[in-house]
């Protein structure tokens, strides 16, 4: 905010080229020749160049993955528009763009798998030839199901669908790579959430030693998942500084991120949900599918989201049958990715609107529905119908401080009374758990290539008393500075201003699969507290024999080592650790005030954080603006290490949320072309749009982490569609109106309610 921030867009290196990507125009097309003029192609860079890299391979050892291969510069084949073909280099980037487009490129177009649930059917164009299908993987959930039927009183059958999205940090991708002769190691400065990831990746395509490679994540501005995978365009610059003799550096630009990086959340559901006659929930059968564009992105494989869906669809719900089908369908469009909310988003919206639609169907409130299915407080630990393991929480109190907070019977009053406008008023409910800081038991399970296990944290004393933290983990707006360094002030009472964090670069920190998942707080909170408590240990040591007092017999309070007689602050017991070694009792640890500690849960099946999302809207009929009147959530995060950060992440995560329900959409036209290009096209929602919304906190501890933390970086944005959804379909009910889709536009508002008109006058 103070413009003080170092990003890749700020770093100038002597001699340093920039480059822009020539990208394929089309879906679907074989390469024929390229043609580069003469006086350029000492300038340019094509897949014939680069022989003896191997292409980026993202798979899973999960039965029936179907592994695609991503070529680093295309080749024979382009699989989306804006797959790279050929990196130009020039002085400024617009030079660099001038090169690009005096390449000509023979392409045969090949027609293009746009609809994944088109992309299933026999006689679909083929992506990956080889397959004989466009499917990654289908995965199959399967407990107790049959009998669903005959057990019901009611039952429901929606289908439901959400739209492709982009991710939009403030600060798209970027690359600066250079070689360092002096000591024969690449330096790749990245805008990413996973610096330890991405060298691995580059080693793997590169065929050279990790030590060969550092991988700097300098300021990011914003990840979201988008910034988690390796990137085509880092092995292309990793191989091209060292081609060319200079520093290279690429900067996506808004239109490269809109239509050639990686998307999210585009999933279809037809579910069904049945009850009993007492109106609580008897089982659910699905079968959904995710659209996951063209290839798997390293590290994590293409059926992330659709292989989550068994698991997740099934919500914070109490029911002995289930089924679940998904089909993780390749696209001519980029790969999906891992978004804030990681296939949660997409299943809580399936759910949670199918669940309002039953509960219209028994004539009973959606809340009393829930109500009646939800898990008990006193049955957590609870083992779901999916074995997603709840640690802990009140789910149903929740959900009662959402329906007081909201005044659902005001509501009712209201609605049956009118609006003075002629607007309809709706509210909506929708809950979610969001499963974070899973660990090695479920990765391995899910067959994933980088399996978490210990995060570290590397903690030592400088000469005069300060502090250093070095953690794998990387923090791009989560505020881990402030965080961990709240975990060590706790443990050794250094101030603040005397602790210092250091992340984001594989030379200087502990090896992390990065950050992920809503991870981070429980793992390298407490790996930071292993470490300090080490620390903390020496120090006493050292302490009780300076102040010639038993060990026994001294406490750390307040940075200082207190003793029966006198106290040593811990500045002073540094010095003497560093400069007065003649002073350190004879049993002192050799390894002085420098620790490499690791931790991981007991049990490390994960956190449930959790939160109740009720909405109030007016729904203007003629027109089919939306306005949110009212926006409560009663979210449980475990004991919050800081109440402001967690607010910031509810909020963030909620206006992206916002953006799901009602604003963002990125649709393709037959030929598999993106229409919208640019930030006019694609809708974001700012300020003006964001209603005032009201947190209250539930601090249920989690028995399972070192504070009883739990993540809750993404579940802001799971629960915001679902609830907005049932809202705006409660205001239209009595017109006969139903939606099952996001974005939830204006427009989609008024064709629905005129196709309703027709209904109802022949009712």
């Amino acid at each position: 905010m103070r413009g003080r921030g170092r990003y890749v867009g700020d770093i100038r290196l002597p001699g340093m080229l920039e480059v822009a990507f020539l990208r394929s125009p089309l879906a679907h097309a074989r390469i024929g020749a390229v043609r580069v003029p003469e006086h350029l192609r000492d300038r340019v860079l094509l897949a014939a160049d680069l022989a003896e890299v191997k292409p980026i391979r993202a798979d899973t050892t999960l039965p029936g993955f179907k592994s695609s291969v991503q070529p680093v510069l295309a080749a024979d084949k382009v699989r989306h528009v804006g797959e790279p073909i050929a990196l130009c280099v020039a002085p400024t980037r617009a030079e660099a763009e001038d090169i690009a487009a005096e390449i000509e490129v023979e392409f045969d177009e090949l027609p293009a798998v746009v609809d994944m649930l088109a992309g299933r059917d026999p006689g679909a164009p083929l992506l990956h030839e080889h397959w004989g299908d466009n499917l990654f993987l289908v995965s199959v959930t399967d407990v107790d199901s049959a009998g669903m039927a005959e057990k019901a009183a009611y039952t429901v059958t929606r289908e439901l669908r959400t739209a492709r999205q982009v991710m939009s940090p403030l600060e798209g991708r970027g690359v600066v790579a250079e070689w360092d002769s002096r000591v024969g190691q690449l330096v790749l400065h990245t805008s990413t959430q996973q610096p330890h990831i991405v060298r691995s990746g580059l080693a793997e395509c590169l065929g050279i030693d990790e030590g060969a490679i550092r991988v700097i994540a300098p300021d990011v501005g914003g990840g979201f998942g988008y910034k988690g995978v390796l990137l085509a365009e880092e092995v292309a610059l990793a191989v091209a500084t060292r081609r060319f003799g200079r520093p290279l550096r690429w900067l996506e630009d808004r239109r490269e991120n809109l239509t050639a990086g990686a998307d999210c959340r585009e999933h279809h559901y037809r579910v069904t949900a049945y009850a009993d006659a007492d109106g609580r929930l008897l089982g659910i059968d699905a079968e959904a599918s995710v659209d996951c564009g063209a290839y798997s992105a390293y590290p994590f494989s293409a059926c992330l989201e659709g292989g989550q869906i068994g698991s997740i669809l099934p919500g914070l719900y109490d029911f002995r049958h289930y089924r679940c089908r998904v089909h993780s369908v390749a696209t001519n469009k980029p790969p999906i990715l891992p978004y804030r909310g990681v296939a949660r988003t997409g299943a809580c919206f399936a759910l949670e609107v199918t669940l309002d639609a039953l509960a219209r169907q028994i004539g009973i409130e959606p809340t009393e529905l829930r109500m009646k299915s939800l898990v008990r407080p006193e049955q957590m630990p609870f083992d779901n119908v999916a074995k997603r393991h709840f640690d802990s929480g009140d789910y149903p109190e929740a959900l009662r401080r959402a329906v007081a907070a909201i005044d659902l019977a005001g509501i009712r009053t209201r609605q049956a009374r009118g609006e003075p406008d002629g607007r309809r008023l709706g509210v909506g409910i929708s809950m979610y758990a969001e499963q974070a800081g899973h660990g090695t038991s479920v990765y391995a399970a899910w067959g994933i290539p980088f399996v978490p296990g210990h995060e570290q944290c590397q903690a030592r004393f400088t000469p005069d008393g300060g502090l250093e933290l070095r953690i794998g983990a990387h923090s791009h707006g989560q505020g881990l500075e402030t965080t961990l360094s709240q975990v060590a002030h706790s443990i050794l009472g250094v101030p603040h201003d005397r602790i210092k964090v250091t992340h984001g670069d594989t030379a200087m920190t502990p090896y992390s699969t990065g950050t992920w998942g809503s991870r981070c707080m429980i793992m390298s909170g407490g790996a930071v507290a292993e470490a300090c408590e080490a620390l903390a240990g020496r120090l006493k040591r050292i302490g009780a024999a300076l102040l010639q007092t038993d060990i026994a017999a001294v406490r750390l309070e307040n940075g200082e080592v207190i003793g029966p007689s006198g106290r040593i602050g811990v500045a002073e017991i540094a010095r003497t650790w560093y400069r007065r070694p003649q002073d350190l009792p004879r049993d002192v640890d050799p390894g002085g005030l420098e620790v490499t500690a690791g931790y991981k849960p007991a049990r490390d099946t994960g956190t449930f954080s959790y939160a109740a999302h009720a909405a109030v809207v007016a729904v203007d009929t003629e027109t089919g603006e939306t306005e949110i009147l009212d926006y409560v959530i009663v979210e449980d995060g475990g004991v919050l290490v800081n109440p402001m950060i967690v607010d910031g992440q509810i909020i963030g995560g909620t206006a992206q949320g916002i953006g799901t329900a009602f604003y963002e959409e990125m649709t393709y036209d037959q030929r598999g072309q993106p229409l919208a290009s640019t930030l006019s096209d694609y809708l974001l929602p700012g300020p003006t749009e964001m209603p005032p919304l009201r947190i209250l906190h539930m601090e249920t501890p989690s028995p399972y982490t070192r504070f009883g933390q739990k993540g809750i970086g993404e579940g802001g944005a799971i629960a915001p569609p679902a609830a907005l959804t049932n809202a705006v379909n409660d205001a239209l009910r009595d017109l006969g109106v139903e939606l099952a889709v996001s974005p939830i536009t204006p427009r989609r508002i008024v064709e629905a309610i005129a196709a309703a008109r027709p209904r109802e006058a022949a009712e």
